[in-house]
Order: structure tokens, then sequence, then C-alpha cells
């Protein structure tokens, strides 16, 4: 008798199991990255790269030379993240990762350059509450095709230039391309027109063309998307912004946040670019 009830109430029990496992499971989401210590997390800003949990890992804009200049109060706000030689999952690569010593001794990881840090107030995956902080912040992505930089510019002749192409100290905000490298404009530019390339690309090792792909990549937020596109110059692809061509300055020596362009061969020649950058002329 006892054995038919059990078999009675089986079907009972088994959906009970059921659904208890159910409610746990939703109680207890899968950890982003499978229990990873990088991975990618889906945000309302698109995937971003995560740390611990999934919480959302930032660029600071100041640290464009590849070194941090977030320290004290700063880096109680900002939580710097470093992992030893830390598991990933899909989508990054271990090569676009490296270790870098900050000034106070402490260890901090980077990808591609970029020294990454928390914000103290995002509270779960997801959270990108540190985007556009101070208009220096960025969610850190894996795919930027620009990205902005803020220090003193300082020109080829070693004179110190404000965003304006005035002599003057302070940290400009400007574009530049993934790994630092300043981005330019040329004044005597059209809109959509590159008139310094030569079509035997003689001159091309001085102003390099900034060069990308017809896709072009994200884009920071504090920037609009609509602003650039691309063209063909001499049979290359290069992106424009606001209209004006950009390009690399070759005696920059491909060195993170170097803007010696700035002064050659006069200031407000070879302006570097950002929001505040008017429309290139038709």
């Amino acid at each position: 008798m006892r054995t038919s009830y059990f078999v009675k109430r089986l079907p009972v029990l088994t959906a009970l199991l059921m659904i208890a496992l159910w409610s746990c499971k939703e109680e207890n989401p899968t950890t982003v990255g499978g229990g990873t210590d990088l991975s990618l997390a889906t945000t309302t800003l698109g995937n971003v790269i995560a740390g611990e949990n999934g919480k959302t890992l930032y660029f600071f804009a100041p640290d464009v030379t590849g070194t941090s200049s977030c320290s004290g109060g700063c880096a109680t706000t900002w939580p710097v993240f470093y992992k030893e030689n830390p598991s990933m999952g899909t989508g990054l690569k271990a090569s676009d990762f490296a270790t870098i010593t900050r000034a106070d001794g402490a260890k901090q990881t980077t990808f591609k350059g970029w020294p990454l840090y928390y914000y103290q107030n995002d509270a779960k995956t997801g959270d990108v509450n540190g985007e556009n902080v101070g208009n220096v912040w960025l969610v850190a992505k894996p795919n930027y095709s620009v990205m902005l930089a803020s220090r003193q510019l300082v020109g080829m002749d070693g004179k110190n230039y404000t965003f304006d192409t005035k002599e003057g100290t302070g940290n400009s905000i400007f574009l530049t391309d993934s790994i630092g490298r300043t981005l330019y404009a040329y004044a005597p530019d059209k809109k959509n027109k590159n008139t310094y390339t030569k079509a035997d690309l003689s001159n091309n090792p001085t102003w390099p063309i900034f060069e990308t792909s017809a896709t072009i990549g994200e884009i920071p937020s504090a920037l609009k998307k609509s602003d650039f596109a691309t063209i063909t110059a001499v049979g290359k692809t290069q992106l424009t912004y606001k209209g004006w061509p950009l390009y690399l300055f070759g005696p920059d020596n491909n060195q993170r946040g170097a803007t010696k362009g700035v002064s050659v061969p006069k200031p407000g020649v070879w302006p570097v670019v950002n929001s505040t950058t008017v429309e290139a002329p038709n």
C-alpha cells in the first residue's frame, strides 16, 4: 500500500522539485563570463569589459601615456583593477592586456595600454554610472575606433599650448586612436577632402593618413558617432571627424599622448580635435 501511494505521489513531488530548482536558478543567475577574471558584459552602452562579478571597467583620459594619473581620493572612488595572468571570456585577447607598476608601487592591469578601474558607485553587473564622469571617464570597450585623452599639449618647439592653439598651460581633451596616438586635422582641408597627401604618398610618412576599416567601431559616448565617416584618399580609407580628414604625426614616433604636431609649422595649421571642433568648410 505504501509503494502504491508513493507511486501516485511521484508526479507531484517531481513537479515540486522542478519548481524549487527553477526558483534557485532565478535567485542565483549565472556569473557573467562563466567565472573568468575578465569578460564582456552587456550594458545599456553595449558590450563593455568587466572584471569581478561582471562589474564594468573604465578608462581614464589623463592616462593616455600609459601610466596611471589616478591616486589618493581618485583611487578610492575609482579602485584599480589588477589580476595576475587573468583568465578571460570569449571576445577578449590575452595579448591586449598587460601589467604596469603604479607610482605607489601597486600593480594595475591595462588594456591596449590604458589602465583599468572600477567605479565605486557601480553596484551590480551592467551598471555604467561612471561613464562621462568629469568628461574624462569612459567605459572600457574592446573595439573603440577613437579614444579621448586629457593632458597638456606640448609642441615640437617644446612650448605648452591650449586647445585653441595659443601658448598656455592647462589640460586639453582631444582625440586619439585606440592606443593613444594623437589625431590631427589639417586646416587647409575641406569637408571630406584630403588636400594634403600627395598621390605618390611621398609626404605620408610626415603626416600619415589615419587609416580605418570601412566599418567604424565604437565611439566614446561623449562624442556623436554621426560626426564620424570615412573617405577614400589616394587609395586609402581615411577616418573623418565633422568632415575633417584625420592624420597622425610621424615625429610623434607613435608615442602615446605626444602632441608635437600642434606647433608645426606654426600653431593652428595642424590642430588636435575634440567635441568643440567646428565642422569642416565645404
